[in-house]
């Protein structure tokens, strides 16, 4: 099956995850330079079948877009424009920072490693991607089953 990659898009690092072959799990899979990406992201489509992108878009508490939000928008832009084929979807990035640095604590990485940003742009993708990916698979699937069955029952 196809993959899906999580986009964690930053002014000078963009952090990727890419799904499993069956949309379930996100994993970390890189951090990029953003002035790379494009170039990055030509050479892993042209190895890898990628069948959607999925950005963190940025938002205040309030539910507005946050400051750095034109920056992501303009980057969505580009990435239409490089990969029409490929669809795009935005997905809430709040409080994913906050969320990759705590895994990486309960994780056990040490703080030395903490302190690369990468590591926390990699993961921040990942959690974008997996918020994308588990709304998807509990939208696709009832949670206790089928009414109709209970009915039958």
């Amino acid at each position: 099956m196809d993959r899906i990659l999580g986009i964690d898009y930053g002014k000078k690092r963009t952090g990727l995850a890419v799904s499993d072959p069956l949309g379930i799990f996100a994993s970390a899979l890189e951090t990029v330079p953003t002035a790379n990406i494009i170039n990055y992201l030509k050479k892993y489509t042209s190895q890898n079948k990628v069948e959607r992108f999925v950005v963190g878009y940025p938002m205040n508490l309030n539910g507005s877009p946050a400051e750095c939000t034109p920056f992501v928008e303009a980057f969505v832009k580009t990435l239409k424009k490089n990969f029409p084929s490929i669809p795009i979807t935005l997905e809430d990035e709040r409080f994913t920072s906050q969320l990759a640095m705590r895994a990486m604590i309960d994780g056990g990485m040490k703080r030395s490693e903490r302190r690369i940003k990468g590591s926390v742009d990699r993961i921040s993708a990942a959690i974008i991607l997996q918020s994308w990916l588990d709304g998807q698979n509990n939208a696709a699937q009832p949670i206790c089953g089928n009414a109709d069955d209970l009915a039958q029952q």
